[in-house]
């Protein structure tokens, strides 16, 4: 089998491939056009985000038998129609989960005590104690949606702590020994925190707006490592603003589509994410709680042994 890679990764996913018999070749620059141009050549295509995959592309790569990302989700591939023409689709979901649940818990453990505001002061000469006097996360409910395997790692880092946590989930019976499932109303009621696991589909999208917030019975923290179309960050601001939502601790945003990076020119910052630049009780990251050192060997070497155990 031929397999074709569209984005470079650890070094042992071609190795071991290479070691199992599969012929692998890498074009990691040309365009997407050019790709079509070839792919029917290709059993299979290992790609992390480089370009979507949608119905012209797979209509053209004839001979496809699989699709592997180098990732937990698959929101740049049709998988409606990827399956519909018998292409397995290979996810690597548990090469990354360790490294959210850490993220998740360092994003709000940093938050209660406001290390982010108090690291900037002491850089500049300002000696505050009382002002950036923390809160305890013991005795505290950390609500979860979503309770697969980003979930699950969070929930698991949480246990040293005397704390309650609760998961709402679309899918029933997902509970485990460190984790009750509960309804959504139940989860708004007590929710203390509310930590994001969803992938991105239409369900989840804009999923946080103003009248889900304000839903809950509690003020509440935010963390989002998921994805940053979940949250409408205009009702955020609004909710940060009224007190509603305490502090927000976000790795991913709604903006990242378009360049990032041009947002801090001409004058295209929207308003929303202004406030969220300038405010203290919010914590920004860009998009790197999946993307530890040990996660990028662990996605590859999820994505071998899946393929391994399908082809080999």
């Amino acid at each position: 089998m031929k397999i074709l890679h569209l984005d470079s990764n650890h070094p042992l996913l071609i190795n071991q491939l290479n070691d199992l018999g599969f012929t692998n070749d890498v074009d990691y620059t040309s365009s997407k056009q050019e790709i079509e141009a070839k792919i029917h050549l290709y059993d299979g295509f290992i790609i992390r985000s480089r370009f979507s995959i949608d119905k012209a592309f797979l209509d053209k790569a004839t001979n496809l038998k699989f699709i592997g990302r180098v990732g937990a989700g698959l929101e740049n591939i049709d998988c409606g129609y990827a399956t519909s023409k018998n292409i397995a689709l290979i996810a690597a979901p548990e090469g990354n989960r360790n490294a959210v649940g850490e993220h998740s818990l360092a994003m709000l453990l940093s938050l209660f005590n406001k290390l982010n505001k108090a690291d900037k002061e002491v850089r500049n000469g300002i000696w505050l104690r009382e002002e950036n006097r923390g809160i305890e996360l013991d005795g505290r409910t950390v609500g979860l949606i979503g309770y697969g395997n980003m979930g699950k790692s969070f929930a698991k880092k949480l246990r040293g702590f005397d704390v309650d946590v609760i998961c709402y989930d679309i899918k029933p019976g997902v509970a485990d020994e460190n984790c009750k499932q509960v309804s959504l109303a139940e989860f708004q009621q007590k929710a203390d925190v509310l930590s994001l696991h969803t992938p991105q589909n239409e369900l989840s999208k804009n999923m946080v707006n103003i009248d889900f917030i304000n839903s809950f019975k509690k003020n509440f923290w935010l963390i989002n490592t998921a994805r940053g179309t979940a949250v409408v960050t205009k009702d955020l601001v609004t909710s940060l603003k009224s007190g509603k939502i305490l502090g927000a601790g976000l790795d991913v945003l709604e903006y990242e589509k378009s360049s990032f990076e041009n947002l801090f020119s001409d004058d295209k910052m929207p308003v929303a994410f202004q406030y969220l630049i300038n405010s203290e009780n919010v914590l920004l990251s860009p998009h790197v709680a999946g993307w530890t050192f040990e996660s990028k060997e662990k996605l590859a070497q999820t994505i071998v042994d899946k393929i391994k155990a399908k082809f080999y």
